[in-house]
């Protein structure tokens, strides 16, 4: 018990703990990306969330568009480690507005406290990086043979 609460290890390793961190952001980000732009999980798919972006938040449509496409396209990037910093800045962006525009207080239905926890988890994923685990390993590993 001492080893394992006490010594670095393979468990607790950089990539292993990025990898961690990734998977369960990817995750949570493709299906509520998956129900903003295809519908899935009882979203309301693409135009639906669109215009109600639009019409409800006064989001203009390319923004609403592009906020539905980061949550999709970024958890998918992130599952993969596949340009993982740059969609974990774009997701932590995106829950800074819904913070913003659509939650509010603690501790009711639309509090703030999951958009937060959320978008902090996608500033460490941003700082702590991709790990070995991941596609953009492999771009790192081959610019540094050049």
């Amino acid at each position: 018990m001492k080893k394992l609460l006490f010594n670095p290890s393979n468990i607790t390793s950089h990539s292993t703990l990025a990898l961690i961190l990734r998977l369960i952001l990817g995750i949570v980000f493709f299906a509520h990306g998956a129900q903003k732009v295809l519908g899935w999980f009882g979203g309301n798919g693409l135009e639906g969330t669109v215009n109600w972006m639009n019409g409800q938040l006064g989001v203009p449509l390319f923004l609403a568009y592009i906020a539905c496409f980061v949550e999709f396209l970024g958890g998918i990037g992130l599952i993969l480690g596949l340009f993982t910093r740059v969609w974990a800045i774009l997701i932590a962006v995106n829950m800074l507005v819904a913070i913003i525009t659509v939650h509010s207080g603690f501790f009711n239905p639309n509090g703030i406290e999951f958009p937060l926890t959320l978008g902090v988890l996608a500033i460490a994923c941003f700082f702590i990086g991709p790990g070995n685990y991941s596609i953009d390993s492999n771009f790192s590993k081959s610019n540094l043979k050049e």
